[in-house]
């Protein structure tokens, strides 16, 4: 079984699991499939908007992609919500793209 068949499993059991969910997301990106990635970053990011490490993938992947402004948007979310859980190792990291983007 691959490992977007085995986190779909888990899924099953686990339906609401942030981890479970931006996991898929990671490995669709690993397997170029940016559209469902994508989808599974939005969705994951509706349900909980304080799970701060998707924003930063969401923000490369949209990069990639050449939605620069969603990507910026994206990384200015993260920022506050990482500010917020005052995790400023996530905010750093979304400060320096956002940055890398912006200059």
């Amino acid at each position: 079984m691959d490992r977007i068949a085995q986190i779909k499993a888990f899924l099953e059991n686990s339906p609401g699991d942030s981890f479970l969910k931006h996991a898929l997301a990671l490995e669709y990106i690993k397997q170029q499939n940016d559209a469902a990635a994508k989808d599974i970053f939005e969705e994951l990011l509706a349900a909980e908007p304080g799970y701060v490490g998707s924003y930063y993938h969401l923000g490369k992947l949209l990069e990639r992609n050449g939605e620069h402004f969603a990507a910026i948007a994206t990384y200015e979310k993260g920022m506050l919500v990482a500010k917020e859980a005052r995790d400023m190792h996530a905010y750093s990291e979304l400060q320096a793209a956002f940055e890398d983007l912006t200059d």
